[in-house]
């Protein structure tokens, strides 16, 4: 078995949302980066904090209010959203919702405007 991979067929299929919480489960996490998965029951929500290091959020499902530095924008299925570190954030599923989180925990991670924004 080769170990310098991982390979999940289906993000959706890692767990079920549980009524009235939310779950989250870590794909990965080293050095540089911490990927996590998580399920959001319709109601829930994460209040207002804040990440440390660069991060982005895949909405894969549902539906969910998420607010970015006092800003409210909508996150359907394949919303893909980047917050640098330290921006004031909140989620709420309006819907049940699954999204991965990925923390950019290294130094040197890419920031706006140095060119390698695609």
């Amino acid at each position: 078995m080769n170990s310098s991979y991982k390979h999940i067929p289906s993000l959706l299929n890692c767990f079920a949302t549980q009524p009235e919480s939310i779950v989250s489960r870590t794909l990965h996490s080293d050095a540089q980066s911490k990927v996590v998965l998580f399920g959001f029951a319709t109601g829930q929500e994460l209040s207002e904090h804040t990440a440390a290091v660069p991060a982005t959020m895949h909405f894969l499902s549902g539906e969910a209010k998420v607010i970015l530095g006092g800003e409210m924008v909508h996150a359907g299925p394949n919303t893909w959203i980047r917050m640098p570190a330290n921006l004031p954030h909140a989620i709420i599923a309006q819907s049940n919702v699954t999204m991965l989180l990925t923390l950019f925990k290294a130094a040197g991670c890419t920031q706006p405007g140095d060119g390698a924004d695609a």
